[in-house]
């Protein structure tokens, strides 16, 4: 059974901020003649790793909620910009966006069993993505989902 990380995602508003910042990530390697890897930079490595690597994904918790996920291609050591060990979260690209599951703020990252994981949203047949736009907007903004 895998074994998932959550991690806040700073700065991100929610799925869309976070899919269209990542495709920018990937972009810009590209235009800098790099592989286009997505990696993520955190300060240990999961001591859990076999279990990570073994289908686990990163939710990305923000706005006050997990709602979205990235498969864990890889966990690699590494060097941070100040010459520090760290370890590089290596993530498939594709974002997939979650039901959204309540969740406080923390720092760093945390261990999520694949039980307590939010599922996979569902298509735009019905649930929240039925609703018009600016409705879902306006329960966003009062908190409500």
């Amino acid at each position: 059974m895998p074994l998932h990380l959550l991690k806040m995602a700073v700065g991100a508003h929610g799925f869309e901020d976070l899919a269209r910042r990542q495709a920018g990530r990937l972009a810009d390697l590209r235009a800098a003649g790099e592989a286009a890897v997505l990696r993520h930079l955190t300060r240990n490595m999961p001591r859990r790793a076999h279990e990570v690597l073994d289908g686990g994904s990163i939710y990305w918790a923000m706005a006050g909620a997990i709602r979205a996920r990235q498969r864990i291609a890889g966990l690699e050591p590494t060097v941070g910009r100040s010459g520090r060990p760290r370890c590089a979260i290596i993530l498939d690209p594709t974002v997939v966006p979650t039901e959204p599951a309540p969740q406080r703020a923390f720092q760093g990252w945390r261990y999520l069993r694949d039980e307590d994981a939010p599922a996979d949203r569902a298509g735009s047949a019905g649930g929240l993505d039925a609703l018009p736009r600016a409705m879902l907007a306006e329960l966003r903004r009062l908190g409500l989902v």
